[in-house]
């Protein structure tokens, strides 16, 4: 077993009894061709390791939030196991360094592809819960999401910035108190690019670019929220 898997299983603090179910997490379908001993990739894993990761938020979910509905429920669970999410968390656990790749596939950045990295974490999952059991993946998978309601919150503010930062700022400042300015536009008609600010009264609380103002203002949002 490589240094790199032996690095994931301490970062998982899990130590696999069978070490080829981690291998074949970790294997790409692009390693086959030229590793004819290599008999699966992680593809089979994969499958299982999606039923097991929507088990586990869901439950997880459905005990943290009792006041909400069937659809914000879907809706978190959603933003937790989408590809994004789960390649971005893959690679704080360093699975990039541990896939098996295809000399082309390699070539060619698939270390870095969030679908193959969101593929092997759903694998891994898998894994996890044929090496051992139900209970002993779901406390591994949520010791690796951390809180919860913190990774929600931070994936809400990318999502829908402008709605986050309203959130923030209703409460205390009520409906109105924060006001988007479009305070330049540069370019040609067909390749426009607006900066606006984000005013919370008076106070300037950030300011963002894009191709369009509603880009724009989103980007002085995300901003703002870093501010605050």
């Amino acid at each position: 077993m490589s240094g790199f898997l032996a690095q994931l299983q301490a970062r998982l603090a899990y130590p696999f009894r069978d070490a080829h179910l981690l291998e074949r997490a970790v294997t790409h379908s692009s390693f086959l061709p030229n590793h004819p001993a290599v008999a699966e990739s992680n593809q089979r894993l994969e499958f299982l390791g999606d039923a097991v990761l929507q088990l586990v938020l869901t439950e997880a979910l459905f005990q943290l939030f009792p006041g909400d509905r069937e659809g914000l429920l879907s809706k978190r669970r959603a933003a937790l196991a989408n590809g994004v999410f789960l390649a971005r968390l893959a690679r704080e656990i360093g699975l990039d360094a541990c896939l098996r790749l295809g000399t082309g596939e390699e070539a060619s950045g698939g270390r870095a592809r969030s679908a193959a990295l969101e593929d092997a974490f759903e694998a891994l999952v898998g894994a996890l819960y044929l090496d051992s059991d139900l209970a002993t993946t779901r406390r591994v998978v949520l010791r690796l999401y951390g809180d919860l309601p913190a990774r929600l919150a931070a994936t809400e503010a990318t999502e829908n910035p402008k709605g986050r930062l309203q959130e923030l700022v209703q409460p205390v400042h009520g409906n109105d108190a924060l006001r988007y300015d479009v305070t330049r536009v540069d370019g040609e008609d067909h390749a426009r690019e607006f900066e606006v600010a984000v005013f919370l009264l008076d106070r300037a609380l950030g300011t963002g670019r894009g191709s369009s103002k509603k880009l724009a203002e989103e980007a002085a949002a995300r901003e703002a929220l870093k501010n605050l």
